[in-house]
Parts: structure tokens; C-alpha cells; sequence
């Protein structure tokens, strides 16, 4: 199967490439590399997967990348995808993630390309209104960056109704897992590991509380190899543990597994953050089969010994 990878530098794309091409697939991947790392673009390299330097918020460029490849199937993993960076830059945010899928779904017309995988978010959800999280449950976004990935969404089963492709929306809760780039931005599991393996102090922005679904970049990669040839199409499904982890709970396991005695820092509640979240992942395991295979502790175990 032709795929092209939107994204396909960055930490989700760079493992799904690869993933994908040892089971046999042919994979492109397509990413300005704006925030891709040195890491990322190596592996794809090594692995000898083709790499188009481009935008999707540039059309033209898109276009002539997606009838190159002439993909069957389209994965649209090139996204922003930080709640806080959201809040200070909506514009870009609205412009990568909406106009972005807007530009991939026109070329898919443009091209005939039968089926996408839209990489989506949990943040779609908002703040539950009950727990856990299924896939009915009404989407009502706390940021820019939930706002956006649900604007996608839309334009997804839109454009699939208008042009008649078949499309699957995964809303992924928490991902993590090796090579995960730290920044101010970065996830709440990369910077834990970092400051646990400089022996810094963990920073917990509210009361520890509050809860998330971690979900390892191995599992998803498989939910996506399940949704290629699922007959269950035009669906939405939630991938992500379906198990709630409470961040101070996530920081004592750290510090434990490490041996660290550095302690915690408190610091007050960040806007835009929910207080908790997890998947019913009923949906996913029915009709795609899907089913976690690392679970928190085992991942947590895997990064502090490959840091």
C-alpha cells in the first residue's frame, strides 16, 4: 500500500514511517521540518524512507507532493499540537491545523486518493462532562489547539461526504515515548524524565490531581496500521489506555523507578488545562481491534534507561 504521512518528521510521523515500512508498505513522508528533529530525519533516512520537504498550509506544494506519491492511503498527522502555545498563537494554530486539513482533503480530491486518517486529539472533548471519555461524548474545546484539531475534524467528513473518500478520525489522548523533543511545550512525561535524570525537582502545575490517559507512540502506530484496511470507516475512535494516571501519581512513579530524591514542585493551575481525562476505548477495540499493549510503568521504565 502507497501512504503518504503528513508530519512524517516529527515524533508520531517518524515512528509511524518507519512502522509502517517494515511491515512492507510504501511510505513517503511529507513535513517542512520546522520542528522536526535531527533524530527524526536520520531514521527516515537510514531507513531509506523518502522525505518531501513541504507545507500544507502551502497548497500548491502539497498538491504536487500528493500527485508524486499518488498515495491510497493519506495520514495526516501535521498538526501544533500545544494546548499553552495555542493560547499565545491561535492565528498559526487555526492556519496549520484547519487550513492545513483543508489543503490535504483538496488535494486528495485533486488526486482520487481513497481514505485518510485524521490524527485528532482528546482536546476536541473539553473539560467531561463524564468519565470515560467515549466517542459521543459532546466536544466543547478549552483552547486554540482543541478548537482547531475539532475544525479539522469537520472538514474531514465533510470533504469525505462531498468527494466521496473514505475517512477514520483517531482522537488520541497522551501520547509519549522515546525521542519525544523537550521544550517549553513538551509533554508533562518528557519533562519529568528530564528533570528526574539531571536530579531536578518535578514541577506539578496545580494540585497533582488531575488526571490524564497515557497512551505509548507504539500503540498508536498500530491503531493506525488497524485503521488502513478497516471496514469500519467513517468512524471516530478514541485510542489512548483507557486508564486514568494522576500527575502526582505519574511524578512519585518517575522519581521511583529512578530513585530520585529531588522532590516536587507546586505551581498554580495552567489555563487551559482540564482536569481530567480518559479514553473508553470499547469503540476501538470492537470495530478496529485495537488493544494497548505498553502499558505507564513499562514506558516510564523503557525512557529512563534509554536517557
Amino acid at each position: 500500500m502507497r501512504i503518504l504521512i503528513t508530519g512524517g518528521a516529527g515524533f508520531i510521523g517518524h515512528y509511524l514511517a518507519t512502522y509502517l515500512t517494515t511491515l512492507g508498505h510504501d511510505v513517503t513522508c511529507l513535513d517542512n521540518l520546522s520542528r522536526a528533529s535531527k533524530d527524526a530525519v536520520d531514521i527516515l533516512r537510514n531507513n531509506g524512507i523518502e522525505l518531501i520537504v513541504s507545507d500544507v498550509t502551502d497548497f500548491n506544494s502539497l498538491s504536487a507532493a500528493v500527485g508524486l506519491v499518488r498515495p491510497d492511503v493519506i495520514v495526516h498527522a501535521a498538526a501544533l499540537i500545544s494546548v499553552e502555545e495555542s493560547l499565545e498563537k491561535p492565528k498559526e494554530y487555526f492556519e496549520v491545523n484547519f487550513m492545513g486539513t483543508l489543503n490535504v482533503v483538496r488535494a486528495m480530491e485533486r488526486f482520487n486518493v481513497s481514505r485518510i486518517i485524521y490524527v485528532s486529539s482528546a482536546a476536541v472533548y473539553g473539560n467531561p462532562v463524564k468519565l470515560p471519555i467515549n466517542e459521543d461524548h459532546p466536544t466543547n474545546p478549552r483552547s486554540p489547539y482543541g478548537l482547531s484539531k475539532l475544525f479539522g475534524e469537520g472538514v474531514v467528513k465533510l470533504f469525505s461526504q462531498l468527494n466521496n473518500f473514505e475517512h477514520i478520525i483517531l482522537r488520541l489522548f497522551n501520547v509519549y515515548g522515546p525521542r519525544q523533543k523537550l521544550t517549553h511545550y513538551s509533554g508533562v512525561i518528557v519533562k519529568f524524565v528530564h528533570n528526574v535524570m539531571n536530579d531536578l525537582p518535578l514541577t506539578i502545575y496545580g494540585d497533582g490531581e488531575q488526571t490524564r490517559d497515557f497512551i505509548h507512540v507504539i500503540d498508536v502506530c498500530r491503531a493506525v496500521e488497524l485503521s488502513l484496511t478497516t471496514k469500519h470507516f467513517n468512524e471516530i475512535y478514541n485510542v489512548g489506555s483507557g486508564v486514568p494516571t494522576s500527575i502526582k501519581e505519574l511524578a512519585n512513579m518517575v522519581q521511583s523507578i529512578k530513585k530520585s530524591k529531588a522532590g516536587i514542585v507546586y505551581e498554580p493551575p495552567r489555563a487551559g488545562d482540564i482536569l481530567h481525562s480518559y479514553a473508553d476505548i470499547s469503540k476501538a477495540t470492537k470495530l478496529l481491534g485495537f488493544r494497548p499493549s505498553i502499558n505507564i510503568v513499562d514506558g516510564i521504565k523503557e525512557l529512563l534507561k534509554l536517557r
